[in-house]
């Protein structure tokens, strides 16, 4: 339980406890603690340099998100993600996210365009240097893009609550060679389709790179 991601906290601005959700999110998707691994108390509050108090109210925040589990006589641990919950998470995707790219692709402005177009550059240099955490917000800020420009608010809603299991599915995939394309490349046909204003390719190239990232997700959580 070491590295950048939980390193301790120096100054306790007001919003101390979104921070340290922050990082601990970060910390499981990343890897930093294993599926079934438990969260101690203590060795936490030493770690990120806060209290009891604050790091109970973050793993009771994560077990909502799904990315904990309270287990009896046991306590807090890392959430097991399953092929069958991954499966669920990659069919609902399916369904918002082709709605929004063609909604969006429908809705496209040149603003829209440019913002979607660096989301895209900042996604690709995230991938380019490789630190998880960047290249998974950066991710998340071009999908918000496409939500917004659909016009889409409850839906981005809905995406959001699912967001650290998502974001935990995207780590395994997003790099993975193990794939018929790439994530970048999926993305950035994606940006493609719906700068050019073509909705049905928009909606075609989701579904395309969610094909891929699922296959790839059900190979790699099977083996495990």
């Amino acid at each position: 339980m070491t590295g950048p991601i939980m390193s301790k906290i120096d100054h306790q601005p007001q919003t101390l406890r979104d921070i340290v959700q922050e990082r601990m999110r970060a910390a499981i998707i990343a890897g930093q603690f294993a599926p079934g691994e438990r969260l101690v108390e203590r060795p936490l509050c030493d770690q990120l340099g806060v209290s009891r108090t604050v790091v109970r109210e973050t793993i009771r925040y994560l077990e909502a998100e799904g990315l904990v589990e309270i287990l009896p006589g046991k306590g807090p641990i890392v959430a097991q993600l399953s092929w069958e919950d991954a499966r669920q998470i990659y069919d609902i995707r399916q369904m918002l996210e082709t709605a929004a790219a063609t909604a969006c692709a429908q809705n496209i402005t040149s603003q829209l365009a440019a913002a979607l177009q660096q989301a895209l550059q900042d996604l690709q240099q995230a991938v380019a240097a490789g630190v998880p955490g960047p290249m998974l917000r950066a991710t998340t800020e071009f999908y918000r893009i496409i939500f917004d420009g659909a016009g889409h608010n409850v839906a981005w809603e809905i995406t959001q609550r699912l967001n650290g299991r998502i974001s935990r599915l995207r780590a395994v995939t997003l790099s993975s060679e193990d794939r018929q394309k790439s994530g970048p490349a999926h993305m950035q046909g994606i940006c493609e389709a719906i700068v050019s204003g073509d909705a049905k390719a928009a909606r075609t190239a989701i579904e395309q790179h969610l094909s891929d990232a699922k296959a790839t997700a059900q190979r790699q959580l099977k083996e495990e």
